[in-house]
């Protein structure tokens, strides 16, 4: 296996007990933050430890974290988000997962309370629980499944879909990934590491990631798979 696809697996089965270990706990710390989107601890402590092993085990090598921010330098970059779907998480809604990437190279969606893990490497192709996986050869919108963010309606057009849900965050793209729906629309105004993970799973799947990021890390348009 590569060594980059292994380190970064052995990332995700440490994040995924320190975040099951208080996922539906009575007594989760949850914090707004200044951009009124919630953190909880179990966020911070999942990046804490990757942050750790990835400087203790890859020196040179940085890390872009929600929480945490960007380290200086320029090395390998690898893109942490801890938990994404915390509003999930800290409902007890199981749908939420750590997203690695190292750039757009490497990466690892965990999602542990669904029991399920994907991971792609560029031109191996992409995996879903240790099987190999593909988009979905539908290529008509009147057969399609569409899923889009519920913040994010999707144009009129699309209701034009054979069956149309509202199911947002990694999740909707997994599926596409796996070929269970064939459009995914998530909500504008993402950010890289909601996007670098699954735009690499996505494409090794043999499906199309559509998204511009900025030089600030904002995504400028929705992505559409």
């Amino acid at each position: 296996m590569d060594a980059d696809l292994a380190f970064a697996l052995s990332l995700a089965d440490d994040a995924d007990p320190i975040a099951l270990s208080r996922f539906r706990a009575a007594d989760l710390r949850v914090d707004t933050k200044p951009d009124l989107t919630p953190v909880s601890e179990a966020d911070r402590a999942v990046e804490e430890r990757l942050r750790a092993r990835i400087a203790a085990e890859r020196p040179g090598e940085r890390v872009l974290g929600e929480e945490l921010g960007e380290d200086a330098g320029d090395g390998p970059r690898w893109i942490v988000d801890p938990i994404d779907g915390t509003r999930n998480y800290t409902r007890g809604i199981p749908v939420w997962a750590t997203l690695l990437a190292l750039e757009d190279r490497v990466a690892v969606v965990s999602a542990p309370a669904l029991g399920r893990r994907w991971w792609a490497i560029r031109g191996g192709g992409a995996f879903a629980d240790g099987h190999p996986i593909g988009v979905s050869r539908i290529d008509r919108l009147e057969e399609a499944t569409l899923l889009y963010a519920l913040d994010t309606p999707p144009p009129r057009r699309a209701f034009a879909a054979w069956h149309v849900r509202g199911f947002g965050d990694f999740w909707a793209h997994m599926l596409v990934a796996e070929g269970a729906a064939e459009v995914a629309v998530d909500s504008a105004g993402l950010r890289v590491w909601d996007t670098a993970a699954v735009a690499v799973i996505v494409e090794e799947a043999g499906g199309r990631f559509d998204g511009r990021v900025s030089s600030n890390g904002l995504l400028e348009t929705a992505p559409l798979i």
